[in-house]
């Protein structure tokens, strides 16, 4: 049997703290709920880390065990201190696997991995949104079919500033007209990264099973596997090599 993929769901714990209806509609925070989701699959280990922790509950022992971050913020973006922001960087292009969800794509560590402003059109107005599944071969979407429908969610419009994605997984349309490109992928260093649009914290976003596959599948793919650590070794030969006549020249002069 085949290790656990060992997940790290990540959230800033506000808007529980401070609006009753996020705390109605998720009693144990949003990270509860999403890693609730994640539990209900055997090959998942899933931990939890809040801005509130020491280091936000991203010590470099807790990177280090974790295969793919969830990410989820909003409000306090800014208060994600730099050098967390950093050691989680480094452990992207190590391997580890990124999950942005909804309005992290303000977060430090997205636009960091991105290098772009990664901003967008938004309007909280209870749009329907339809998710078109325009990767069906991909792992991400398997299990689902060629759309579905967020009742009421909060909207997202083009532009959306990020780099050309590797892979676009989903796009959405939205009542008032709009699309967006919900459902997209990136590689950066040894790292897989996902970003996911739905989950505004006044919606049951993430009690909808669709969401839910999604993440789910989404987590899996973006397990590497592997751990390639940053290094830039003086490396000797594997082979003789010829001698350098301009080397040897040099050496006679410097020895006359």
């Amino acid at each position: 049997m085949s290790a656990p993929i060992r997940v790290t769901v990540w959230s800033e714990n506000r808007h529980e703290k401070i609006n009753p209806k996020v705390a109605a509609l998720y009693p144990e925070g949003i990270h509860g709920a999403l890693a609730a989701a994640l539990r209900t699959q055997a090959d998942l280990e899933v931990g939890i880390a809040l801005l509130e922790d020491a280091e936000h509950g991203l010590s470099a022992e807790v990177l280090a065990k974790t295969d793919v971050l969830v990410w989820w913020g909003h409000m306090a973006h800014a208060e994600v201190a730099d050098e967390v922001v950093d050691a989680v960087h480094r452990r992207v292009l190590e391997g580890m696997g990124l999950i942005v969800l909804h309005s992290a794509h303000y977060s430090k560590i997205f636009k960091k991995l991105m290098g772009t402003s990664c901003s967008l059109k938004w309007r909280e107005a209870n749009d329907k949104e339809r998710l078109w599944n325009v990767a069906p071969h991909h792992p991400i979407t398997q299990g689902l079919g060629d759309h579905f429908v967020i009742p009421m969610e909060e909207m997202y419009g083009e532009p959306f500033g990020i780099p050309e994605p590797d892979e676009l997984i989903f796009i959405s349309w939205f009542t008032g007209g709009e699309v967006f490109r919900s459902g997209a992928t990136w590689r950066r260093g040894s790292g897989r990264i996902f970003y996911f649009r739905p989950g505004h914290e006044t919606y049951p976003t993430y009690h909808q099973a669709e969401v839910q596959k999604v993440l789910v599948n989404a987590t899996r793919w973006a397990a590497s596997g592997v751990c390639i650590p940053d290094v830039c070794p003086n490396c000797p030969p594997l082979e003789v090599l010829p001698e350098d006549p301009e080397a040897a020249s040099r050496s006679t002069i410097a020895h006359v």
